[in-house]
């Protein structure tokens, strides 16, 4: 009889629900990464390199659509070996064409992942002081919530923040 008593006691004794004044959090990362200063920056320098390279792209794209025009209406005047050989010196400018355009895509996506990696580098700091500050236990990205209460939400608060603190990322 004692043992149930003792074991009960037990029991109630560590299922008391315990309230911390430490809370747990959330934030979205990605508003952070496009509506802070740092973020739009390092979106318009992609950009703008995307852009000149999609530029530079349909400028070798339309040489190379005019080397074929001419090429085909030479077809019957050029011998058979002589026509071949063009034909193959235009596959391999094609061909390389092809690598060259693939590469620098990759690169730009190489840098826009650099640059956010830059940007969460310097994000955690200012969430490691604002979790001090305000006696936050976890700070969790909102894309791995199903539910929160928006009074969780500190995403506004953090992206003035990064706005005060970080104001321009360069890509490399």
């Amino acid at each position: 009889m004692k043992i149930k008593l003792i074991s009960i006691f037990i029991f109630f004794l560590f299922s008391i629900p315990s309230y911390s004044s430490e809370r747990v959090v959330y934030l979205d990362v990605e508003k952070i990464m496009q509506s802070s200063v740092a973020g739009k920056s390092i979106i318009a320098q992609l950009k703008s390199r995307q852009e000149s390279s999609v530029t530079k792209f349909k400028k070798k794209e339309k040489d190379i659509i005019e080397k074929e025009k001419k090429l085909i209406s030479q077809k019957n005047v050029l011998s058979k070996e002589e026509f071949g050989k063009k034909i193959k010196d235009l596959r391999n400018e094609i061909s390389n064409y092809q690598i060259e355009r693939n590469k620098v895509f990759n690169e730009i996506t190489k840098s826009r992942v650099k640059a956010s990696a830059k940007l969460i580098k310097k994000l955690n700091p200012i969430l490691e002081d604002y979790s001090k500050k305000n006696s936050i236990k976890m700070i969790m990205q909102k894309k791995h919530i199903v539910i929160g209460k928006k009074d969780d939400d500190i995403t506004k608060d953090i992206l003035e923040l990064v706005n005060q603190k970080v104001k321009n990322i360069k890509i490399d």
